[in-house]
């Protein structure tokens, strides 16, 4: 039953993955550029989430109404200010310009919020399962996972 239990809290696992490769797919299928920077973006946000959570004592899924068009707009403004200057025929440009902006990210997160591990409270959200038979799924990844398959099959 241990296998059984890794295989599916892996595939919820991979549901997170796919939803993050969903955006890397995009914007190099639609643009044709290699965004280095987009893991650290990812973490930019949960860090701007966890900031949200703290300043105003709000749950997680509350933050997201201040964290989603917070990082629409850096992506907006990064798009048209930077990157749109680096994209043409040569694939080196937008490499090492996203290179450098995931090094500005990584260095302003180390300064802002230190190298000690941080934790948003998700309040019962963390805890909550579904017993399925033998098996317990938590409630989150299980609402990760459902999120990642309507944003694949919209895109789709």
């Amino acid at each position: 039953m241990d296998f059984v239990n890794a295989v599916v809290q892996g595939t919820l696992l991979g549901g997170l993955y796919a939803l993050f490769a969903a955006g890397l797919s995009l914007i190099f299928g639609v643009m044709r550029l290699v965004n280095i920077a987009h893991g650290d973006l990812i973490v930019l946000a949960a860090y701007l989430g966890l900031t949200t959570t703290v300043a105003l004592g709000v749950h997680p899924l509350v933050a997201l109404i201040v964290v989603v068009p917070a990082m629409a707009g850096i992506g907006y403004l990064l798009q048209r200010a930077v990157l749109n200057h680096t994209l043409g025929d040569d694939i080196l440009p937008p490499l090492l310009v996203t290179f450098g902006l995931s090094v500005i990210i990584q260095n302003a997160l180390l300064e802002g919020y230190s190298a000690d591990p941080q934790k948003m409270d998700a309040g019962a959200l963390e805890t909550a399962s579904v017993a399925l038979g033998p098996l317990s799924l938590g409630v989150l990844p299980l609402l990760t996972f459902a999120i990642a398959v309507a944003v694949i099959a919209g895109l789709q």
